[in-house]
């Protein structure tokens, strides 16, 4: 689909194709944008202390880059293979729809994240990444991202230890069973 918007566009002269290995940070350029084909990035900076805060997830048909961030430091970390594409930033006028989509979902992680309780925020999450990264199988959707605990407490703002536990109980009540270390299937 978003390639058919790209070639609507006129933006395939434009675009240089790159592929990533999992584990691998994505250069980030203050000119250049990279729209994600395949795969799944996380994207994150540290306090002045040295905490990991984790701003966002990001999959097929999302835009990251340099210039969507006011944050330094600001590191694009691939999570799998990531096959992506740069656009000069001077093509943003013919992805302000991508653009728009990264502002949602960075509100919407945002709004997630808001929740009082660590327990809450933690399910909310779960679901999110459930529906944006998971696949359908017969107990529900599959999140197969190699997510640590620690990964999780980063990201809902909370410790690991924390996560453990929360994890432990929510498997406990069906929320979600883990078949494999750090894969996670939220029940339907």
């Amino acid at each position: 689909m978003m390639i058919d918007i790209l070639r609507q566009e006129n933006l395939q002269d434009y675009i240089e194709h790159q592929t990533f290995d999992s584990g691998e940070l994505i250069v980030l350029e203050t000119d250049y944008y990279w729209l994600l084909h395949q795969g799944a990035v996380k994207s994150c900076t540290w306090t002045e202390e040295g905490t990991a805060i984790t701003l966002g997830y990001w999959g097929m048909n999302d835009l990251i880059g340099q210039p969507l961030s006011l944050v330094y430091p600001y590191h694009v970390r691939c999570l799998t293979q990531v096959k992506a594409g740069r656009i000069p930033i001077s093509q943003t006028d013919k992805i302000i729809h991508l653009i728009q989509h990264h502002i949602q979902q960075t509100e919407e992680i945002l709004y997630i994240l808001r929740s009082d309780k660590a327990y809450q925020r933690l399910c909310r999450i779960l679901i999110w990444l459930g529906q944006k990264f998971g696949q359908e199988v017969e107990l529900g959707k599959l999140i197969d991202l190699r997510l640590t605990h620690q990964d999780l407490a980063e990201l809902v703002g909370t410790t690991r230890v924390t996560v453990t536990k929360l994890i432990n109980q929510l498997e406990q009540e069906h929320f979600l069973s883990r078949p494999q270390r750090n894969t996670i299937i939220i029940h339907s």
